[in-house]
């Protein structure tokens, strides 16, 4: 009998790359719809403070922040600071901020407008209340501050 032999040697085929721009697009899309995009740079020092009764806010979308803290840049000074937004601000600053919130939101969402303080555990106490009383004034009355939930530790 006769053994039958191909002509070359052989090669490998070449890889396909039709799936590529699916598995590409599949990428893109996951990580758009689970990055979540910062509001705002922080430019104060914030440790929060530990807590044992910890509570989620149920939609960030209607909570506006306050951060009060000593700021991160030593050459502004080691006093604790207010930041509404990117910049730093006074108290009298806040009336503004707050009424700027209010008109971004649906009219529907408005009473339901929440107002997080983010403040550094080793802020005084003056500076915290004068914002609150602030708020007040305005006529924002739902107050949240922001805490670290504080692991209980079972004896």
């Amino acid at each position: 009998m006769a053994k039958f032999r191909k002509k070359g040697g052989k090669k490998t085929p070449g890889i396909s790359t039709a799936s590529l721009p699916d598995i590409i697009f599949m990428l893109l899309f996951f990580f758009m719809v689970t990055t979540t995009m910062r509001e705002a740079t922080v430019l104060v020092r914030i440790s929060a403070p530990e807590a044992t009764q910890v509570q989620k806010l149920e939609k960030k979308s209607l909570v506006s922040f306050i951060y009060i803290g000593p700021p991160l840049n030593t050459k502004l000074g080691t006093d604790s600071r207010i930041q509404l937004n990117d910049m730093f601000a006074d108290v009298k600053d806040i009336r503004e901020f707050v009424q700027l919130e209010r008109e971004s939101k649906d009219e529907a969402d408005r009473p339901f407008l929440t107002t997080s303080l983010k403040v550094d555990k080793e802020t005084r106490m003056g500076i915290v209340t004068d914002v609150k009383q602030e708020l007040r004034q305005v006529g924002a009355f739902k107050i949240n501050y922001s805490t670290k939930k504080k692991a209980i530790v079972q004896k």
